[in-house]
């Protein structure tokens, strides 16, 4: 089993320390850091294990044909990840294509 992440997923992981410390979600980078690293890790590691579900079709624009999986990291605050499978030479492949949090894809989810 491997999990793959798309540039673009990548990008917003980066991006993501920047807003957490401008929106004052933490104060000290090195947190905004290791909050963004524990959540990747935490993907890497429990992506085959999480129940997921048929993306809504307002995400198609991010793939066709994918799931997706909540991975809860605060009361306030869930991440939901998008992503495909694919099987290669008898392994399991999870291509992470997009990922976003309660606060702002809710409307979408349960819509």
């Amino acid at each position: 089993m491997r999990v793959l992440f798309l540039p673009e997923v990548r990008q917003y992981f980066s991006e993501l320390i920047e807003t957490l410390l401008d929106k004052e979600y933490f104060s000290f980078e090195d947190t905004a850091v290791e909050y963004v690293e524990e959540l990747i890790l935490d993907i890497e590691r429990t992506l085959h294990l999480r129940v997921s579900k048929p993306a809504p079709p307002y995400f198609e624009k991010y793939g066709r044909g994918m799931l997706y999986a909540v991975f809860p990291k605060s009361r306030l605050t869930q991440w939901y990840v998008f992503f495909t499978q694919y099987y290669a030479e008898g392994e399991i492949i999870y291509l992470v294509r997009y990922i976003s949090n309660n606060h702002m894809i809710a409307k979408y989810l349960f819509s």
